[in-house]
């Protein structure tokens, strides 16, 4: 089945006004009913619409039209359109869940919240099409059906794609902050962590001052000095 028109309502308009072929060809080639192509011809549909020439669309060439004006079996073919339709930009908003995909939507969000307590409220609500309101309610656990929620990936149920969701956690994570960690505390620098044992021993002097047998044994010198002074 080949694509329809542009306009097929007006294009229809235009062929039922400016040619000969039957209803049933302007209905193939349009995508309508053959009904519709009727009420069109008996002027009981599309008042009001201004037909559009397929022809200068380069839908339809004059040629194709004649070989189905004389054979009624013929089916027209469709060219390529030279009119180029803008690309639609993508709307912003919340992500939109099928209606039989909402209900799985609060164990989704407590799969992210517990699995991935780094993303934002917004992201969540991309990634599930959902409301801060309810993100609330699952992370406090006031959600109505709090007590029976069990964590299902959102990817798993179909919320979200796999490449959408790694998507919004690198991103969470380049976002966070780059601290010292939760308690300040720091982890060593590797200089430290990979220093020799030899580096950690006292030196031999420090090893002098910390014998206790040196140490009586300098302060009785010491004190053997001062005797001597003294007799002299």
């Amino acid at each position: 089945m080949s694509n329809a028109p542009l306009m097929p309502k007006a294009t229809a308009v235009w062929l039922v006004d400016n040619t000969a072929l039957s209803f049933d060809q302007v209905a193939d080639f349009t995508k309508m009913h053959p009904l519709e192509i009727r009420a069109i011809a008996d002027g009981d549909a599309a008042q009001g619409i201004k037909g559009m020439d397929p022809i200068s669309t380069g839908q339809l060439t004059r040629d194709e039209i004649e070989k189905g004006e004389k054979d009624p079996d013929y089916r027209l073919k469709l060219g390529e359109s030279r009119v180029t339709l803008p690309a639609q930009s993508k709307k912003k908003g919340p992500r939109y869940t099928p209606v039989s995909r909402r209900h799985e939507r609060p164990s989704a969000i407590l799969w992210l919240v517990r699995n991935h307590p780094e993303l934002k409220d917004s992201q969540v609500m991309r990634l599930v099409g959902t409301t801060k309101t309810t993100i609330a309610s699952v992370r406090d656990r006031t959600h109505w059906n709090a007590s029976t929620l069990t964590p299902m990936d959102p990817v798993t149920l179909g919320l979200c794609s796999q490449i959408e969701l790694d998507f919004e956690v690198q991103r969470a994570a380049k976002e966070k902050p780059t601290d010292q960690g939760y308690g300040g505390a720091t982890l060593l620098p590797a200089s430290e962590t990979t220093r020799k044992e030899s580096e950690f021993e006292p030196s031999e002097k420090d090893q002098d001052d910390l014998n206790v047998d040196a140490v009586f044994a300098k302060l009785k010198t010491i004190g053997g000095k001062k005797a001597d002074d003294e007799d002299e």
